[in-house]
């Protein structure tokens, strides 16, 4: 496996571009973990000169009991990264002591807020923050978790968090599950724009999914939502389908962060056809959109099933306020 991985990425790093050019495709694996490449659920800020990446990392070969856990990235080119720290669970809180992952940041008054689930709790994961005024080394809210959903059409989960400003007020789109645990959707909270995050800030804004999944691609799945602000509309990138079914990014947009309309009936980014290194999935996205307005979509994808998970991101262009990828 560990051979197999090695030519995949060597075969991987330099793509045939236009007019015979090569293209150099980002791949990031961490393999401090498990000894080969798997690292998902990505989301990078630009912070103090250069771009950090915060995502999941699988419990320790050999440690079950190490959990999920956080890791940290950083690049000066979107390209090329290095892992720079981790984010384990903190002495006393015993909210997160069997895991935490699904890692979504936003700069905020020269700190970089993280938003976080819990793992391995089952219906009673939740979302938790913590700030940080380096970007590695983080200290946790005292109210966390900072929420959780209500309401008969959710089992009380929350994962997969996503905060973004918007018309003064701060939205925290997170996924959830329905009573039964099986399908997958999408939920939303509000916390005015003076908020230091803490749990009694946030206020379910919608009592039922916001998005639930419909077209046969999405299976009984949505999550991973990532949103970027282009004039006055939200747009949300989000994973339809569970891990590996195969997932596959979709598009939805909205004018006020409540109602979403998808922009299309089929997948915006598909899964790589047999043999590809994405033929299992294309996943878990995260739109970044950089200092200089120009928009990133990150997402994790591998073709075999999960035994390995890469990190790739490529550029996302808009044309009349709708997004589009060169081919």
């Amino acid at each position: 496996m560990r051979i197999k991985t090695l030519l995949l990425f060597l075969a991987l790093i330099l793509l045939p571009g236009r007019m015979g050019a090569q293209k150099v495709r980002m791949m990031y694996g961490d393999t401090s973990r498990v000894g080969v490449p798997y690292a998902k659920d990505p989301h990078v800020v630009n912070f103090k000169g250069r771009y950090l990446m915060y995502h999941s990392i699988p419990p320790k070969k050999g440690d079950p009991n190490s959990g999920w856990n956080i890791g940290i990235a950083a690049s000066s080119d979107l390209v090329n990264w290095t892992k720079v720290g981790e984010i384990t669970p903190a002495p006393n809180a015993e909210y997160e002591k069997k895991g935490l992952c699904a890692p979504g940041a936003l700069v905020k008054d020269g700190k970089v807020h993280l938003f976080y689930q819990t793992y391995g709790n089952g219906k009673k994961d939740a979302i938790c923050h913590a700030v940080s005024e380096d970007g590695i080394h983080f200290e946790r809210n005292a109210t966390n978790p900072i929420f959780s959903p209500t309401g008969d059409w959710n089992c009380g989960r929350a994962i997969d968090a996503e905060v973004c400003e918007f018309e003064g007020r701060y939205f925290l789109y997170f996924a959830t599950r329905d009573k039964d645990y099986k399908i997958q959707m999408q939920g939303v909270a509000v916390a005015p724009g003076n908020t230091t995050f803490n749990r009694e800030d946030w206020v379910q804004a919608a009592d039922s999914s916001i998005l639930y999944p419909v077209y046969p691609w999405e299976g009984q799945c949505i999550e991973g939502a990532s949103i970027a602000k282009k004039g006055k509309k939200l747009f949300m990138f989000y994973a339809g389908a569970y891990n590996n079914a195969p997932q596959q990014v979709g598009v939805a947009e909205s004018r006020d962060g409540i109602v979403w309309k998808r922009l299309s009936e089929e997948p915006f980014l598909p899964n790589g056809k047999p043999g590809e290194w994405n033929s299992s999935e294309s996943g878990h996205p995260h739109i970044f959109t950089d200092v200089d307005g120009r928009t990133y979509l990150f997402y994790q994808g591998n073709n075999d099933h999960g035994k390995t998970w890469f990190i790739t991101q490529e550029e996302v262009f808009w044309k009349k306020g709708k997004p589009y990828l060169k081919k």
